[in-house]
């Protein structure tokens, strides 16, 4: 062998790794994306799709160029939900982003080395997916939801709507929402809570109508709606048996308002979606998902819905138009 081929070939194994390396990191990125609540096409989904992909554009990830993400849309279904994480899982993408307490706890079960952002999920320390806020601990992080003193909040809101209403239930799901339970005996906390809050945790389909049902004989009472994986899927029953039977209601996802419900607080679910992009930049990057603090929402909104306030002859009272983000006519 003459000397400058063997130089050539030391040189070319030399390289090898580094050129290796790098078609490596330049590879396209895979990504999971799994949404619980809702259809592919609901509204909502629509909008928080929209949302992480101008994120991710703003970052310089563009899906079909450097970045591959496969959605999946579990609409409400909790088997669906278990199929999917199994199909993700065993796919080995780079990332998942997780949407909901049920799929970040099946995502749990399922995988500790792939990287999990979570996005609207509320109390991740109690639920057991994080160490603490601050240092996550492991291979999930992300975005939360609420916190409990939202629930204070809701009640402010719907006397200021309903001044009649003393007296109010809080509908939610203890599997799909296992945090209002614990949340409901410290309500003794809250300060100037002008209504007084009873726990309704329901099941099924039944259960929703034997609650509201039993409620609407009171006539100074109101309905407040957790939003979770359960409550979300079957928001058309809750909005329709509130308006039969004339019950004044607070939301907490907008989606609840524009389909008919009479208002609703709560943080910019889209928001969170467009902020989850930032995380999913940083670990695709190299960051540690354990070392990425959770972060909590940070916009808020507050929608009317003028026409389901005057059929239940409600007059809005110009203190909420006035901070109100968004009014339906």
């Amino acid at each position: 062998m003459q000397r400058r081929e063997f130089i050539s070939l030391l040189g070319g194994v030399a390289a090898w790794p580094l050129a290796a390396r790098a078609q490596q990191n330049d590879r396209v990125k895979r990504i999971g994306v799994l949404v619980a609540a809702t259809t592919e096409h609901d509204p909502e989904s629509e909008a928080r799709v929209a949302a992480f992909r101008r994120g991710l554009e703003e970052l310089g990830w563009v899906d079909g160029r450097n970045i591959r993400i496969d959605y999946r849309f579990a609409g409400g279904d909790a088997d669906r939900i278990r199929t999917y994480v199994a199909e993700l899982v065993k796919s080995a993408p780079d990332l998942i982003v997780a949407n909901s307490s049920l799929v970040v706890a099946e995502l749990k079960r399922n995988t500790g080395t792939i990287p999990i952002v979570f996005a609207i999920v509320t109390d991740p320390v109690n639920q057991g997916f994080v160490t603490n806020l601050a240092r996550p601990g492991g291979n999930i992080t992300g975005f939360t939801l609420i916190e409990f003193e939202i629930i204070g909040k809701w009640l402010g809101l719907l006397k200021e709507m309903a001044p009649r209403v003393n007296r109010a239930k809080l509908l939610f799901n203890p599997v799909t929402a296992p945090f209002f339970a614990v949340w409901m005996r410290d309500l003794g906390t809250l300060s100037g809570a002008s209504i007084e809050l009873e726990a309704a945790p329901v099941h099924d389909r039944a259960g929703i109508e034997a609650t509201i049902s039993m409620l609407a004989r009171e006539p100074t009472a109101g309905l407040i709606t957790a939003a979770d994986v359960f409550t979300v899927a079957n928001r058309s029953l809750i909005i329709g048996l509130a308006e039969r039977y004339r019950l004044p209601a607070m939301y907490q996802f907008r989606q609840f308002a524009a389909e008919g419900g009479l208002m609703s607080y709560g943080p910019d679910t889209a928001d969170i979606f467009r902020r989850a992009a930032s995380y999913v930049d940083r670990i695709l990057k190299g960051a540690n998902p354990a070392e990425l603090p959770v972060q909590q929402p940070t916009k808020f909104q507050l929608v009317l819905n003028l026409k389901t306030a005057n059929a239940l002859g409600l007059t809005v009272p110009p203190s909420l138009l006035a901070v109100a983000d968004e009014v339906i006519e």
